[in-house]
């Protein structure tokens, strides 16, 4: 499902990781999108790469929730600001991240917006 708005790219980015659907996840982005990856912090560009790089976070089961605290928008282009945790199990252990994390999108020809720049562990 297209995101209608800036805002809901970051609840669908939560749906996808909690459905540990990977083809979803990298719907959301623009073809050459590049992602910083957690815990490592590891930069990816392009759908491809970004579901190989998110298929560890996917294997944990997460459950993710994200709080947008803030938006700048103008010309197609959004930057959003939110805070996120995210728990999971590894292994038999309880895995537990949060960040601060950083979004830039664009709106797409069909109005809808998707993701070119994402970086969960940003400040």
């Amino acid at each position: 499902m297209p995101a209608r708005n800036p805002e809901e790219l970051h609840a669908l980015i939560a749906a996808a990781l909690g459905e540990a659907d990977a083809d979803a996840f990298a719907a959301l982005h623009e073809p050459a999108a590049t992602i910083v990856v957690p815990p490592q912090g590891r930069r990816v560009t392009g759908r491809d790469a970004i579901r190989v790089a998110i298929a560890p976070v996917l294997a944990l089961r997460p459950v993710m929730r994200i709080e947008v605290v803030d938006k700048i928008q103008t010309d197609g282009l959004a930057l959003t600001y939110g805070h996120w945790t995210l728990t999971g199990s590894g292994d038999g252990e309880l895995i537990e991240m949060s960040g601060r994390g950083t979004m830039v999108s664009r709106r797409q020809s069909d109005g809808s917006w998707r993701i070119v720049l994402d970086n969960p562990l940003g400040h």
